[in-house]
């Protein structure tokens, strides 16, 4: 259930002293009422006994926030002592009782444990006896009003306490929130690191050796490697930079890739010697974010045509339809040779599809080669 956004409001320190300060100003002002009543029989207290009784009532609420308990042992000694001396009427018991209230309240919302709830028990105890003491008269308070007394100290702190476990609560809540956008994010810039660099890295290898291999008697194709290289390492940097452009505001970057970039990856494929055949048809207007997921399986899988199953033949498939974009890679291959079982590339592919709640399915052909195919299902925006 949701906070109410009044309850886990935090007010800066400086507005917390002034209202504090403005706080006790007022409970020693109505106390200073409350004891200044003429009281039904005997002498009338000094004035200056009066100030001091107020002052000690009100005055540590100044300070309830740092010190809860340290106040709230103050304010009760305090009350107990103006309730059964008669310095404050027993019908005048709401003025001591605001005091009390207050430093119960903030001993709930800043004191944990039972330190807390003691001084809770305590507290209600010694106000209840000195009501008792004060009452003890024929038209006194009975028990009725004493019970009453303890519910409303009780209600105070459990009041503080409330606060203080909501508090707590949604501070867990939100904590928990971030961790979990920290690591979701993570993982998505991990993926797409991994998609740019393991494909654009595998070309790479690929020319490399190919290259090392006719350096020396094939010249002409060794400088043909070393183009591709080149090509391809300038690609893979600006994919970095717009993989990096998440992480930052600059608005200099390459956009998003689109299913327009598939021909791109089937080139670069096919210069790695893979024959590729792309085939896009259909309704092809999908959201960006299906896009991206397309493209990346794409560029995964050709990553291991090129780097498991050498010089073959490659198809790839990409149908849009209302609702849903299929995507299939399927190639010849060598027989015997297969990518890794759940290597970080199909489980990056398996997160990508699982993020859109669409299927994916990885395995070898009946005939030879093997085949990844992937559902995308998506909603338009009405």
């Amino acid at each position: 259930m949701p906070v109410p956004p009044v309850l886990l409001w935090r007010p800066r320190p400086v507005q917390q002293r002034i209202f504090d300060a403005v706080l006790a100003t007022a409970v020693a002002l109505v106390c200073l009422l409350a004891a200044a009543e003429s009281p039904a029989a005997g002498p009338r207290e000094p004035a200056w006994l009066t100030l001091i009784a107020s002052l000690a009532l009100g005055a540590p609420l100044a300070a309830r926030r740092r010190l809860p308990l340290s106040v709230a042992a103050v304010v009760l000694l305090a009350t107990a002592s103006c309730l059964a001396t008669g310095l404050i009427p027993d019908y005048a018991f709401p003025a001591p009782a605001l005091a009390v209230g207050v430093a119960l309240y903030s001993v709930g919302a800043a004191a944990p444990g039972r330190r807390g709830l003691a001084t809770l028990v305590t507290g209600a105890g010694l106000v209840a006896a000195a009501t008792l003491v004060a009452g003890d008269s024929a038209d006194g308070p009975g028990r009725v009003e004493v019970a009453f007394v303890v519910l409303v100290l009780g209600a105070c702190w459990l009041l503080g306490w409330t606060l203080r476990e909501r508090r707590a609560h949604a501070a867990r809540a939100a904590a928990q929130a971030t961790t979990q956008a920290v690591t979701e994010e993570r993982l998505r810039i991990a993926r797409e690191i991994h998609d740019i660099v393991g494909h654009s890295l595998t070309v790479i290898a690929v020319k490399s050796a190919i290259g090392s291999h006719v350096a020396a008697q094939r010249p002409a194709e060794a400088g043909a490697a070393l183009d591709v290289i080149a090509a391809t390492s300038r690609s893979a940097l600006t994919e970095l930079r717009r993989a990096v452009s998440v992480l930052r505001t600059e608005p200099d970057f390459a956009p998003t890739p689109t299913l327009a970039d598939l021909r791109q990856l089937a080139d670069r494929a096919e210069e790695a010697g893979v024959a590729v055949r792309l085939d896009v048809r259909g309704d092809c207007d999908v959201p960006e974010g299906v896009a991206l997921a397309a493209v990346r399986i794409v560029q995964e899988s050709l990553t291991n045509v090129v780097k498991h199953a050498g010089p073959t033949s490659c198809r790839i498939d990409v149908v849009g339809s209302p609702g849903e974009l299929s995507v299939e890679v399927t190639n010849d291959g060598v027989p015997g040779r297969r990518p890794a079982a759940d290597g970080a590339g199909l489980t990056g592919m398996r997160e990508r599809v699982a993020l859109h709640a669409g299927a994916l399915t990885v395995g070898p052909r009946d005939h030879g080669g093997f085949r990844v195919r992937a559902t995308l299902p998506y909603e338009r925006p009405t």
